[in-house]
């Protein structure tokens, strides 16, 4: 790795290998001569940058990488975050800290390198609120099942659906002759925390319509038939700006297995996500895995009302579900929300009103 050197004006990259509380940096001059390898404690990071002159600093985009390129750039430096998937290929022997940093440091001043682009405050605390969300719906999914088993065992059953499953809630609280006054004290704790779960999802809905409303790209994304708020301002926050993807690719395969991949891939990587298989960011192989249904936010249409959205539409919105920014889906494969790829700088119009 070469040995340590206190002068580091001479230092113009370097890689930066984030944790929790220990560091590592690899700082390089413009020849490529090792002039910094050491670990650094998280209390001692922003000092030492700040003792660095205005350098290049390349990141993996993986946790806390957003904070650490805000910091980075305000103080002067040149702050760049890469997937790691695509770090992986320089890194030279048996994975470690200090081979990961100086891979890294490699990596950043290749000129074909994928960036991805630093998040503001602003755009992660929009992320967040929709991942809460999607946490509390998970949350209050176990939740019903919970209640639909343990009633089934006492006899007590409804029909498919949360509002079916929320009549046994009121059941449980109006203590109903038909279940065991024993079997109610039980689940009372439940039913307790599901309508605490059904309130805070009302409000997290009403605050990101509320937020949507407020951003142009959001409301553009509305225009789309079938897009509500919640869809168009996880997409808007997601991408940000459409420009810095490569777009929509052809999968080889016959005309039903043409799907995109490579979009949702950089999306992933941009919060250092991993694939089924345990790359940073990759594009997934399996297609049940890539399909883009996934990234619809819980609450917004599905595949599963997806033909009464099309009757609904017509023949002209049914042409732009089925080709959108050159790739030809199958109806099983198309997201709903998918035409937000083209219209981040303009209004949605049907084709035949489209010049």
């Amino acid at each position: 790795m070469g040995k340590s050197v206190t002068d580091f004006s001479e230092v113009t990259t370097v890689g930066l290998d984030l944790a929790k509380h220990i560091f590592q940096v690899h700082g390089v001059d413009a020849s490529g001569r090792v002039v910094v390898a050491k670990s650094i404690r998280r209390s001692k990071l922003l000092e030492f940058f700040a003792s660095l002159p205005p350098c290049l600093v390349g990141l993996e985009a993986y946790v806390s990488a957003h904070h650490w390129a805000r910091e980075l750039t305000k103080l002067g430096h040149d702050a760049r975050m890469m997937p790691p998937a695509c770090v992986k290929p320089y890194v030279r022997r048996q994975k470690n800290d200090a081979v990961d940093a100086a891979a890294i440091c490699e990596a950043v001043t290749r000129p074909s390198m994928r960036l991805v682009g630093v998040r503001s405050l602003e755009n992660q605390a929009a992320l967040m609120s929709h991942k809460t969300r999607e946490m509390l719906i998970s949350q209050r999914r176990q939740l019903i099942s919970g209640l639909r088993g343990h009633l089934a065992e006492v006899g007590v059953i409804a029909a498919q659906g949360p509002r079916y499953a929320r009549e046994l809630a009121d059941r449980i609280e109006a203590g109903d002759e038909a279940i065991p006054l024993a079997v109610c004290e039980a689940l009372a704790p439940l039913v307790v925390q599901l309508r605490n779960l059904d309130e805070a999802i009302v409000r997290l809905d009403r605050a990101i319509a509320k937020m949507a409303q407020k951003d142009e790209t959001t409301r553009r994304l509305m225009s789309i038939p079938g897009v509500g708020p919640i869809t168009a301002s996880a997409i808007a926050a997601s991408i940000q700006d459409a420009s810095s993807f490569s777009g929509p690719r052809e999968r080889r395969g016959s005309e039903s297995e043409r799907v995109e991949g490579e979009l949702w891939g950089d999306v992933c990587a941009q919060d250092g996500q991993r694939s089924k298989q345990g790359e940073h960011g990759g594009v997934k192989r399996n297609l049940d895995h890539r399909d883009p249904r996934r990234h619809v936010p819980t609450g917004e249409v599905r595949s599963g009302n997806a033909e009464g959205l099309r009757s609904r539409i017509g023949e002209e919105g049914r042409h732009i579900r089925r080709e959108i920014g050159g790739v030809r889906w199958p109806n099983k494969h198309y997201p709903t929300s998918w035409p937000a790829c083209g219209i981040f700088s303009r209004a949605w119009r049907p084709r035949a009103q489209a010049k």
